[in-house]
């Protein structure tokens, strides 16, 4: 049957139906269920376009933030090159049917502008009934609705196929991928691309949670090693056992209610929980403690406040302190007083003035921290400058911009900082313009490094496809560097 006569008898269903008369043809389940819900949630058939529109500002916020934001490149290379040519317009959403990206073809784009088919949207079947991605996100399978089977009489001239993503951690739904378009396009295989799009999305998704995983567990191995011999486990924040020694039984996953002390095992056992920086330590009850080092953690990069993470607890560091705990971050071995000396001022310098700081700063941090002869960290130490640039040596440029907040110590005159955060900036800057990818070039552009770089606007304005709704700002900008 062609897309015409399918949509013409969907049509007189719809009427026979809605319209309480007899019926000889009914939906099929899928669909009946729908309109029950969509009826029950007092949804008008007769409606013009979704009722909730969140504003664009909002939405930014929602997309910056959001998990699916992280596999957009996959997304996009799998469907909006075939929507393009099939006249639809790809569309993800957020879990709540919050429409958050939407791009394809332009007509197809006017035309969906019509019913309201655009970001900021919210598509869900309890605000404009039966539709693909809302009834996707509904039933939590993949699904296509075509014509008719819409419960909203405007949405009739459409057809859409649509399949849920979820969270590789906790299962929980984040969205949904969805290829939309004219009725007279309707297509089987439309179900299949969405579904090996969204289970692209999750492989995708389930790559990026394993590396977190290895960072976090490198990072708070010692807490469970602090244990010995007895029994324990490490647990990230959602729960997931991470790494385990010597424990009889336990599940992938325990429960950890928000302030809990102890919790169920699920076997009759009861276990010790202690909060980390990152996710969790259980343990026995019984099991003695060895004292570990304390944990540090700097945030050096970007315009703002430099911070220092002792234990947890978060200390403000003025410029000079921070300039001192960079180079020690930068220099695990250790440093002089007369090596910091001219890191820090050259040879103008005087080692007493760095000794005074260092004592000042050993007070504020307590114990633990720093070591003396060489001046060196002795804490269990990361910082988002070297988060930075081990991500550059794997080539993880995606990890690297996520963890790039702005230049190191951007006010520090100090001659060995300039070196360093020159020689950051430039690493990274010149890692994404090799690639050539659009969204990580975006991504920088979107830093105070990157937002006055020509070069980059140059590459950006040149790969992005002129369907792209960055394209104009890309364009202003460009002209204004330009001048």
């Amino acid at each position: 049957m062609d897309a015409p006569e399918q949509a013409r008898r969907l049509s007189q269903m719809y009427d026979e139906v809605l319209g309480g008369g007899r019926v000889p043809n009914v939906p099929r389940p899928l669909v009946a269920a729908s309109w029950e819900r969509s009826l029950a949630a007092s949804v008008d058939p007769e409606l013009d376009a979704p009722p909730v529109i969140v504003d664009t500002g909002v939405v930014e916020g929602i997309r910056e933030n959001h998990p699916l934001r992280a596999v957009l490149p996959v997304l996009r290379q799998t469907l909006t090159s075939i929507a393009d040519e099939a006249s639809h317009i790809m569309i993800i959403t957020d879990a709540q049917g919050m429409i958050l990206w939407r791009e394809g073809a332009a007509d197809v784009r006017r035309r969906a502008d019509r019913i309201a088919l655009s970001e900021g949207a919210i598509w869900s079947e309890d605000k404009i009934g039966t539709n693909g991605m809302g009834t996707s996100l509904a039933v939590g399978q993949p699904v296509q609705i075509h014509s008719a089977e819409h419960l909203v009489r405007r949405i009739h001239e459409w057809t859409c196929a649509a399949a849920p993503v979820h969270d590789p951690d906790t299962g929980k739904l984040l969205g949904a991928v969805d290829v939309s378009g004219p009725l007279r396009t309707v297509h089987p295989a439309m179900v299949a691309l969405v579904t090996a799009a969204a289970q692209l999305a999750e492989g995708q998704l389930k790559v990026r949670m394993a590396a977190a995983d290895e960072m976090l567990r490198a990072r708070n191995m010692r807490h469970l090693m602090a244990l010995g011999d007895a029994p324990g486990a490490l647990l990230t924040p959602t729960g997931r056992v991470l790494a385990v020694q010597p424990l009889e039984w336990l599940p992938d996953r325990l429960v950890v209610p928000d302030g809990a002390d102890r919790i169920d095992l699920g076997d009759g056992r009861e276990g010790l929980i202690e909060q980390l920086d990152e996710g969790y330590l259980l343990r026995m009850p019984g099991t003695p403690v060895r004292r570990s080092r304390p944990s540090l953690r700097l945030r050096l990069l970007g315009t703002g406040q430099p911070i220092a993470v002792v234990g947890g607890r978060e200390i403000a560091l003025t410029l000079r302190r921070a300039e001192v705990l960079t180079l020690l971050l930068l220099h695990p071995s250790g440093l002089t007083a007369e090596q910091l000396m001219l890191q820090l001022y050259g040879d103008e310098g005087n080692p007493t003035t760095v000794r005074a700081e260092m004592h000042r700063l050993r007070n504020l941090l307590g114990g633990g921290v720093l070591d003396t002869k060489p001046y060196r960290i002795i804490a269990e130490v990361t910082g988002d400058v070297t988060d930075v640039q081990a991500a550059l040596r794997d080539g993880d440029l995606s990890t690297a911009l996520d963890r790039y907040d702005g230049p190191l110590l951007a006010r520090s005159d100090a001659p060995a900082l300039r070196a360093e955060r020159d020689e950051l900036d430039a690493t990274l800057r010149r890692a994404i313009l090799d690639t050539g990818d659009a969204d990580l070039l975006w991504r920088f552009a979107q830093t105070s490094t990157g937002a006055e770089d020509l070069e980059i606007f140059e590459t950006l304005h040149a790969v992005l496809p002129p369907s792209d709704r960055r394209l104009p700002a890309v364009a202003a900008r460009l002209h204004r560097l330009t001048e």
